[in-house]
């Protein structure tokens, strides 16, 4: 057996072995691009190919790449792009698993990328890119933070839109002005282009709730953006789905809450205290119906008030405040007994402190009241800590 000391610890390439010389490489090709579009999609499959073709029309003498944020797509829309990757270099793909939510995946997109200047565009085809190569020369030649693609300013439109949906997002763009500047014509808009500074001093404070990103940025940047508008027309949707599923509007005014008072209460408390509100309703509604129509007695009537109002809280805040980790089918039958035996002791106080003030005396309704109060406080510190997060 050779001993160790004597084998050599390096091994010399053979003299005759050929070493590979780097292949050379052009500026363009060295440098990255100047802009990037992010493009969130979702069951948007027949929109790629159509979006990356005209991106590669309007921006022909431009350094870019387009980056599809797609929410696992039940249609393979990532498997569309990146077979378009394989074949374009500026096509790129970031598949998100278990997560969904336009503005997050804008800011996970924007993240991905290392261009000056980033454009946030729908994959529906309903913007118009045409106006990409004047954003990028606003952004150019001038010191604005933003450029905002609008649909309210003069030679934009709604396109198609009824009556109905044109009023919704008047009345939307009335409500931001609680958190964007009064001149900017059109917050809600998701056409827009920034330099990257601006996200880098507001990516720590962007909530990432909803769909609103543009609105997100506004509110959560620490000194005034200087912004342009452009105009362009709004045009109808190819193929997909919407992102306004049906919890949008909830989703936007807790945007809004978490942007006006989110330094002082998380915007989940808030979507929880906002149910518990409904809840105190559904609460009272039952035991009047019992105790002063049907004639139970108190004590029983505000033992099935509290169950009913239990019931509807878990699956209202599955469904809204907690629609991020939103439970189904057999999880949904656990979570509700693991929030009932998590509100349990909840529940005992509230029936406790209720029957003892109710035979002091006090009454029926301030009784009540009491009970409620100390079974929200359980209720909400035990929801948090145990039945939504065990499911993560």
């Amino acid at each position: 057996m050779p001993d160790p000391k004597s084998i050599p610890r390096t091994w010399p390439l053979p003299s005759r072995l050929p070493r590979p010389e780097p292949a050379p490489e052009s500026q363009a090709q060295r440098a990255g691009p100047e802009l990037t579009i992010i493009a969130p999609t979702y069951n948007e499959r027949g929109n790629v190919v159509g979006l990356v073709n005209r991106l590669s029309r309007c921006l022909e003498h431009e350094s870019w790449e387009v980056i599809f944020v797609d929410d696992d797509s039940g249609d393979e829309t990532a498997e569309t792009v990146r077979k378009l990757a394989i074949a374009d270099r500026r096509v790129r793909c970031i598949q998100r698993i278990g997560r969904r939510g336009l503005s997050s995946a804008c800011i996970e997109g924007m993240l991905a990328s290392s261009a000056p200047y980033i454009a946030v565009i729908d994959a529906d085809l309903q913007h118009d890119e045409q106006v990409l190569p004047q954003m990028l020369k606003v952004l150019r030649d001038t010191d604005a933070d933003v450029v905002v693609g609008s649909r309210y300013v003069e030679g934009g439109g709604l396109g198609d839109w009824d009556t109905s949906r044109a009023a919704v997002s008047r009345f939307a763009t009335r409500l931001s002005r609680l958190v964007v500047p009064a001149d900017l014509t059109d917050p809600m808009s998701g056409f827009f282009m920034l330099r990257r500074e601006v996200l880098g001093m507001t990516v720590h404070r962007l909530s990432a709730i909803g769909f609103k990103i543009l609105l997100d940025l506004f509110a959560s940047a620490p000194r005034p953006l200087r912004f342009v508008e452009v105009p362009y027309e709004f045009r109808a949707r190819r193929s997909g789905e919407s992102k306004l599923d049906s919890a949008a509007a909830w989703d936007f005014v807790m945007l809004l809450l978490d942007k006006k008072f989110g330094h002082v209460v998380p915007a989940r408390f808030i979507a929880f205290s906002m149910v518990g509100g409904a809840g105190v309703v559904v609460h009272f509604a039952c035991l009047v119906t019992l105790f002063r129509v049907i004639g139970v007695s108190f004590v029983a009537a505000q033992s099935v008030a509290v169950m009913v109002a239990m019931v509807f809280n878990f699956t209202v805040n599955n469904l809204l405040t907690y629609r991020d980790r939103r439970l189904r089918g057999l999880k949904w039958l656990r979570g509700l007994t693991t929030f009932a035996l998590s509100c349990s002791v909840a529940a005992l106080a509230n029936v406790g402190i209720a029957s003892y003030l109710y035979q002091s005396s006090l009454g029926w309704v301030p009784s009540a009241i009491a009970g409620v109060l100390v079974s929200a406080v359980f209720n909400y510190a035990m929801t948090t800590a145990f039945t939504w997060r065990a499911q993560r």
